[in-house]
């Protein structure tokens, strides 16, 4: 049977590259991501260890090193290489990422743009 047990991390915020416009390429901007990931977390619930489970510390220097070491033109380039980099783990069976701009080149008054993607081993 497929896990439905999960590890939440909400809000990470990064400053980093993304965008196809000129001033996007230039001029880093802060990101917001989302992840959820799917995993059996029955082992570490029993044993209480942090080796039993993925470690959201790990996790959330492997999402910032994506984010600051890229420099996609793209959300949905940039959401797929965190997806990648959760799924590195062997233990994470499926991962949703939501990654958005905080701050959207856009004339109207858009709070964030973004994206959400799902991805399974």
């Amino acid at each position: 049977m497929a896990s439905t047990d999960r590890i939440e991390l909400r809000g990470l915020v990064v400053t980093g590259i993304c965008g196809a416009l000129p001033e996007e390429r230039e001029r880093a901007q802060p990101l917001e991501v989302d992840v959820d990931v799917v995993a059996d977390l029955s082992i570490a619930g029993a044993s209480d260890e942090l080796d039993d489970t993925l470690n959201y510390g790990v996790i959330t220097a492997a999402l910032e090193d994506v984010i600051l070491n890229g420099r996609p033109f793209l959300l949905e380039h940039l959401a797929q290489n965190l997806a990648d980099a959760v799924l590195a783990d062997p233990r994470a069976t499926s991962v949703t990422v939501t990654v958005r701009k905080l701050r959207p080149p856009v004339p109207q008054a858009l709070a964030t743009s973004g994206v959400c993607i799902t991805r399974d081993r």
